[in-house]
């Protein structure tokens, strides 16, 4: 699985952005699909995941209430909604699939990764 993650951008805080994920290949619908992020001198945390349905998902703390994962598997496609963006959200951002038993926080437990997508939130 191939993963390009864009939508990424610059904008105020309280705005909000759609990151997106898009996946090459015909088993998109077989991963669990997460979202990571990693700001400068910090080690890359979770954010969010989804189950391979849709139906499940896990959210960090620190986005719960903000951020909304989601997928449309015929599109191939993982988003990452995220409203009443703060400063302390900048980070490059990066999704990842894994075939997992559920949506998982561990970092170690995907095997794809995209490139990553800056999003850098102005107070």
């Amino acid at each position: 699985v191939q993963l390009q993650a864009s939508g990424g951008g610059l904008v105020q805080a309280g705005g909000s952005l759609r990151l997106s994920c898009a996946a090459s290949g015909r088993t998109f619908s077989r991963y669990d699909m997460g979202w990571f992020r990693q700001a400068p001198g910090k080690e890359r945390e979770f954010v969010a995941a989804v189950n391979w349905s849709g139906g499940m998902t896990n959210y960090a703390d620190s986005v719960k209430g903000r951020f909304t994962i989601s997928r449309d598997n015929a599109k191939n496609t993982a988003y990452l909604q995220m409203n009443s963006l703060k400063p302390e959200d900048t980070a490059v951002y990066y999704c990842a699939a894994g075939r997992l038993v559920a949506p998982s926080p561990n970092i170690n437990a995907y095997d794809y990764w995209g490139q990553g997508t800056q999003v850098t939130v102005s107070s």
